[in-house]
């Protein structure tokens, strides 16, 4: 046992002296620091998403209601939800009416406010008092406690309706207690599962960071290499060389892992807002995390060491000392992994609906991540014909090269993974975003051409009294008008009237006939003149529909007549919910043409994304760089020789445009043909988005450049190293 000890003591220190004088040491040094933080970056983010849920579902179960089934005379509380938005973001609005002095209340709040006051969640008052969200419930009397927030972004409101409200109108809620229930109200309402922020981040952002992880772990492996062979010719088995490999990398590995921890840390002490999506992100779930992400850190810290050891590996037939590495051959089972994932994403749409995203995402991951190996299977055939080429026309640079593509397909294998991932990260933020944008795309399109002039008010029951006091409140010059939905059943098709008195009508220049009912479709009734935008625009959302002229503008309770209101200037949104939501007793949903669409939680999931989909971007990016950086270390010293033999400086470009630019360029055709392929793919999966072909050239054509970009730099720097090169004996 003790010589054991003392054996992997000094292979320990053999490794630790090899990782600060292994030639190109500062390249792999930096680059496992910086891939070991990459890693363990989203592992953390692992960590801190489940954290997060876990503490999001504590303390929605806080607040919610215990609807007491029975009277409402027997329950302390009435309750009601209803909803608006502020900025384009969706607000939960809680309507309470208690019916005795001790009536319960949630989490986050000591005290009920006084009948027609409201109390407020601090995002919603930082965001929202520039639209007058201090007046538009009522009267402000505070806000609401951290505790009683799922998040500190939440926005939401407790509204007291005055004690004059009806306590026999069916919307309310008996409520007995708190502490149950918790999915129904606020931010929970729409809270997806886990599994699909795991999915994004994990496919985005861990992927590429794993892609970096390989990289660094092979930056300078030649040596490394030869050392391998040599402990495999002195008799050393594979823990031998793993214990020499661990030394070498468990400096930088450590303190990159030990960096990942420093926005944990920051985001355990404030709570941090997350661009673009504008999340404010729980200090304490992330605080309560902290046993969970240490042991995550090591994990992190595991997965790039075993890396590290998984990428440098002898011959086990006995026959050879030479080391077997990624850069000699492409294993089979690469290959093979990448049909696979081609598999499950071509089977994707025979499982049940609800799994086809998940087997999607994981054949995609898959792909993505071997697809570089099937190219560089590609290129080392193509290198061998590449050679016979140079060789019968004498052409010493195809020559060189040719033979260099079919030794060593590893290095096409690591250069182009960088960009087989970031094509095919851009091409999915893309179509993810023209996916969730169909219908908000529309309404951004209404907005940018009539803004807010045509706003729609959703009652739910309005007596004539509160109907007179809201057209009242309304701003000058605005038009009170009724959306009314007639469905008489088979075999008569529904259709939409739009009614309102003349004075109403004329506001929009419509004629008006005297007349009052509702006529089926297509009966001629009053047309507006061409030209009215707000009247095209509801055409373009309600579909063809007539106009009317009715005595009394008026809704009834059945939920088929809803308000439209048409201001004479943009800008009036704030001051009609202001109307509507200081009626007494209010549940009424508010929004401009087409806005349900722009704070609708899908039309935000572009933002986590892009959030994703940008940090593992900038991973493949390091990863590329690093890649290149290693790449030029190595051509620069095998390639200046040449300058003796040759006597021309022309052969440094030659070889490394068909050892490295040709094969980039092949890389980055394959990649586009599979990525357009994925991307119309995924659509008809999901029958939802567009390609954007202009975005999937764009990418194409920067790879492109790229890949003559690596070509010609790395023949200047070996054409540096030829100009001082001498032998050595090396």
């Amino acid at each position: 046992m003790g010589d054991r000890i003392r054996t992997a003591s000094t292979l320990l220190r053999i490794g630790l002296a090899a990782g600060r004088s292994t030639p190109g040491d500062r390249l792999r040094w930096w680059g496992l620091l910086g891939a070991a933080a990459a890693v363990a970056f989203v592992v953390l983010a692992t960590v801190a998403t489940v954290a997060t849920f876990d503490g999001r579902e504590t303390r929605a179960d806080a607040r919610g209601p215990v609807v007491a089934f029975g009277e409402h005379t027997d329950a302390p509380l009435l309750y009601r939800q209803g909803g608006d938005s502020v900025g384009g973001r969706p607000v939960s609005l809680v309507f309470v009416r208690p019916l005795t002095a001790d009536a319960p209340v949630p989490a986050g709040v000591t005290r009920w406010p006084e009948p027609g006051e409201v109390l407020l969640s601090p995002e919603l008052v930082r965001t929202g008092a520039g639209e007058g969200v201090l007046t538009r419930y009522g009267r402000f009397a505070g806000t609401i406690g951290a505790d009683g927030l799922v998040t500190p972004s939440e926005r939401i409101a407790y509204v007291r309706v005055p004690d004059d409200a009806a306590t026999n109108d069916r919307r309310w809620w008996p409520v007995s207690a708190f502490g149950s229930n918790g999915g129904a109200t606020g931010e929970m309402v729409d809270q997806p599962a886990i599994t699909s922020p795991l999915l994004a981040l994990w496919a985005l952002t861990g992927l590429p960071a794993l892609a970096l992880a390989v990289v660094a772990a092979r930056v300078g492996s030649r040596t490394r290499d030869r050392r391998s062979g040599l402990l495999q010719a002195l008799g050393g088995t594979w823990r031998h060389r793993m214990i020499v490999n661990i030394g070498e990398a468990a400096v930088p590995a450590a303190l990159g892992s030990l960096t990942a921890l420093v926005p944990y840390v920051v985001a355990s002490l404030h709570s941090t807002r997350l661009a673009p999506t504008g999340y404010l992100l729980d200090r304490r779930d992330v605080a309560g995390a902290w046993p969970m992400a240490l042991a995550a850190v090591v994990v992190s810290l595991l997965v790039v060491l075993a890396l590290v050891v998984g990428t440098h590996r002898v011959r086990r037939d006995g026959m050879s000392t030479r080391p077997t590495t990624f850069g000699d051959r492409v294993p089979a089972w690469r290959p093979a992994l990448c049909g696979a994932g081609v598999a499950l994403v071509l089977t994707s749409q025979y499982v049940p609906r609800k799994a086809q995203l998940v087997v999607f995402t994981s054949g995609t991951v898959v792909m993505w991540a071997f697809l570089s190996s099937v190219v560089a299977l590609l290129t080392r055939r193509l290198g061998s014909w590449i050679a016979d080429s140079g060789k019968r026309r004498g052409h010493p640079g195809r020559l060189i090269g040719g033979r260099w593509t079919h030794a060593h397909p590893g290095v096409i294998v690591r250069l182009a993974l960088a960009m087989v991932i970031g094509i095919g990260i851009v091409a999915q933020m893309q179509v993810w975003t023209s996916r969730l944008g169909v219908h908000s795309q529309a309404a951004v399109a209404t907005h940018q051409r009539i803004k807010d002039t045509v706003i729609e008010v959703t009652p739910s029951g309005m007596t004539p009294a509160q109907t007179d006091r809201f057209r009242s409140s309304l701003p000058t010059g605005s038009a009170l008008l009724t959306r009314t939905f007639h469905d008489p059943g088979p075999p008569e098709e529904p259709w939409i009237t739009v009614g309102g008195t003349c004075r109403d009508l004329r506001v929009l220049r419509v004629e008006c006939d005297g007349g009052g009912a509702a006529p089926p479709a297509g009966s001629g009734a009053a047309t507006p003149p061409a030209g009215n935008a707000q009247v095209e625009e509801m055409h373009r959302w309600y579909g063809d529909f007539d106009f009317v002229t009715v005595p009394r503008i008026d809704v009834a309770a059945d939920g088929t007549q809803s308000f439209v209101v048409v201001t004479a200037a943009a800008g009036q949104l704030a001051a009609v919910k202001q109307a509507a939501f200081t009626l007494s007793n209010p549940s009424v949903q508010v929004t401009a043409l087409g806005g349900d669409w722009l704070g609708s939680s899908r039309s935000r999931l572009p933002n986590w994304i892009q959030l994703f989909g940008i940090t593992g971007v900038l991973f493949v990016l390091v990863a590329g760089a690093v890649s290149a950086a290693a790449e030029f270390v190595r051509i620069r010293h095998a390639l200046a020789p040449l300058s003796v033999l040759t006597g021309r400086r022309h052969v440094f470009r030659s070889v490394t445009s068909w050892h490295l630019t040709v094969p980039l360029l092949i890389a980055t055709v394959l990649t586009g043909v599979v990525t357009a392929w994925h991307s119309v793919f995924f659509i008809a999966l999901v029958k939802e988005g567009s390609v954007s072909w202009t975005v999937l050239a764009a990418g194409v054509s920067a790879c492109a450049a790229v890949s003559l970009t690596v070509g010609l730099l790395g023949a200047r720097a070996a054409a540096r190293e030829a100009e001082r090169w001498r032998p050595a004996a090396d």
